[in-house]
């Protein structure tokens, strides 16, 4: 199938891959301009343009994709469907109408659930036991569109956004070849989604990140999972921030009052375990504000965590 591909960070590039591999041609990539990075503020090409750039692909880096000289160089190309993954810019019903088969939208939740822009980590922030791909025909609303097709994985108890993220990335890349066979032989049957089973996933600010230790345990894991590696789950050590990179539900020690929420109830040499409102949690890798990411045990060498300390305070 003669394809349009749109997509920027490495979830677009690996259902780009995944296309080529299947022996799709793509007309054209589609992908954000190249981002200034680090202190040199040097410009960075996106993974999507890499990938481009490695298979000698045409390629569109518009500022604005819906300006008209852009929706020009779209139309110029005849391709029969234009495949977005995490573009990152909203299509306008002008580009929706160009391709004869549409606009097909690889999503990373099994819609209606979670649309929106951070769908990965609020399966993991909400407990969900299972996530998915959901292949869909676009239209102007954000994941609002008819469902296509659909491929779902478990979430497992250690899951976090990376490792999810990195799973859906090949899910992605099967569903949508998958997807692009059937609808080539007509056998994709559009089902509209259910506004009532819907809801938002909002993009993720660095301040969802501040850990409340009067929640439950469990809860605690959640965002610390659901926040790794980016932007993190943190609290305060001393004055100091410290970040919170795994971490384990555990009942209340024995032998230990319990406590206050966030206060350290026991340490040993992996861990920390720390009240909260319900439940403890057991810290086995963190990173103190100015220091480096690392274990536990490693951590306590150099930092003597007492129980009866607090966090967050």
């Amino acid at each position: 199938m003669k394809l349009v591909f749109m997509g920027t960070p490495d979830f677009a590039a690996g259902a780009l891959r995944a296309l080529l591999a299947a022996g799709h041609e793509i007309k054209m990539v589609v992908t954000q301009p190249d981002k200034p990075k680090g202190r040199s503020n040097a410009l960075v090409p996106s993974p999507v343009k890499r990938c481009a750039l490695e298979h000698d692909l045409p390629l569109l880096q518009p500022v604005r994709v819906r300006k008209p000289e852009a929706v020009e160089a779209l139309r110029a190309v005849r391709a029969d469907a234009y495949v977005v993954a995490a573009f990152g810019q909203i299509l306008s019903q002008e580009i929706l109408d160009i391709p004869p088969l549409g606009c097909i939208n690889i999503h990373a939740s099994l819609l209606p659930k979670y649309r929106g822009a951070a769908p990965i980590q609020q399966a993991i922030l909400q407990g969900e036991e299972k996530t998915g791909i959901t292949i869909m025909q676009m239209d102007a609303g954000i994941d609002t569109g008819d469902m296509l097709y659909k491929k779902e994985i478990p979430i497992q108890g250690q899951d976090t956004y990376e490792t999810l993220h990195d799973r859906l990335m090949v899910l992605g890349g099967e569903a949508i070849v998958e997807a692009l066979s059937l609808l080539e032989l007509g056998k994709l049957v559009p089902e509209k989604q259910r506004e009532e089973e819907s809801c938002y996933a909002a993009m993720i600010d660095k301040s969802l990140g501040k850990i409340d230790f009067g929640q439950d345990a469990v809860v605690i894991d959640r965002l610390i999972r659901g926040l790794n590696p980016w932007p993190s789950a943190y609290t305060t050590y001393q004055g100091r921030q410290l970040k919170l990179w795994m971490a384990q539900p555990v009942p209340v020690p024995e032998g230990t009052a319990g406590g206050v929420p966030g206060q350290i109830l026991l340490t040993d040499r992996e861990s920390v375990t720390v009240a909260a409102g319900k439940g403890a949690l057991r810290i086995q890798e963190m990173q103190l504000e100015g220091k480096k990411r690392m274990g536990t045990h490693d951590f306590l060498l150099g930092v003597k965590m007492l129980p009866g300390e607090v966090l967050g305070v």
